[in-house]
């Protein structure tokens, strides 16, 4: 396909090529009517290549033409995304952001307001507040490619698994069975250093979630996934054999959307695994004085229980 091996995994990631599992348990492939597909677009290699093209902090806001320090602002508010970070060698983390992204960005006139002028005052309070949500709008983005390469529901929920802490991961699964073969099922991780290594404290900090709003969708989408994963087939244990299920179908949960940004100063610790919520918190009450139902993943959840 004449890609960088970069190039090759960010079109993975973003859906530009579409790649299969490997029966043999590998790594996942490409089959070769996708690659003729890829190959028979018009504009061949260029084309794909200009789709998959990052810029940094200096190289984006020169394309925005706006200055890195605003460019640096819009990204820690969470009007930019980033696609993909790197922990260089003064150990700094250096956020990518897709070149296509911020072009359409720049052409939206919904988005003249941020170029110019001063920022709204959402956006500056939340930076007033030390807010920075480039790793969180990451995780985001990084979820749903985990969960779209995913076919199995134990894939599905080690995918989501992979983003918790420990504790967190403990706390919703309790078996440590079931909890060693989520481990086993993680994503590679993103650095080769050793586990002990600064950089790999630094990718970890940023993979691990830390939003309050985050944390409970990750943690309801992981007892529903191990709910689907558990009527297929049960965690190997010790002393018996492993039981091999096809896979059923399964409604795809990464449409979902990502849950907004927690900016309170403190971050609730304790969670209550049946609602996702922080424990003791209740729904707000509406102004005839019931209570909203639960809605999204919350609502299946509660009604799967029940």
């Amino acid at each position: 396909m004449e890609l960088k091996r970069g190039e090759f995994d960010l079109a993975v990631m973003l859906g530009r090529i579409r790649t299969v599992s490997d029966p043999a348990g590998g790594r996942r492939r490409v089959r070769r009517e996708e690659i003729d597909r890829v190959r028979a677009a018009a504009g061949f290699p260029e084309s794909l290549r200009e789709r998959v093209k990052t810029v940094g902090t200096a190289d984006g806001a020169e394309l925005m033409d706006i200055t890195p320090a605003r460019f640096t602002r819009l990204a820690r508010a969470g009007v930019l995304t980033p696609v993909k970070f790197y922990v260089n060698r003064y150990r700094a983390v250096v956020w990518l952001y897709l070149e296509e992204e911020l072009r359409q960005f720049t052409a939206s006139e919904a988005s003249a307001a941020l170029l110019t002028g001063r920022a709204p005052e959402v956006l500056r309070t939340r930076l007033e507040g030390g807010v920075d949500l480039r790793a969180r709008n990451w995780r985001g983005r990084h979820a749903g490619f985990l969960l779209r390469q995913s076919e199995d529901p134990w894939e599905r929920a080690a995918a989501g698994a992979s983003l918790l802490d420990p504790v967190q991961l403990a706390e919703v699964v309790r078996d440590p069975y079931e909890r060693a073969y989520l481990n086993r099922l993680k994503p590679e991780p993103l650095t080769q250093a050793p586990p002990d290594s600064p950089t790999t404290r630094i990718v970890e900090r940023i993979v691990t979630a830390d939003d309050p709003n985050e944390i409970s969708w990750l943690r309801a989408h992981l007892i529903l996934t191990l709910e689907e994963a558990r009527r297929l087939r049960p965690a190997p244990r010790p002393g018996r054999p492993p039981v091999v299920a096809s896979p059923r179908p399964h409604p795809a949960l990464d449409p979902l959307p990502w849950p907004a940004a927690h900016v309170d100063d403190e971050a609730p610790r304790q969670w209550a695994p049946e609602t996702g919520l922080p424990a003791g918190r209740e729904p707000e009450p509406r102004v005839d004085g019931r209570h909203d139902e639960p809605r999204g993943i919350f609502k299946w959840l509660r009604r799967r229980r029940t």
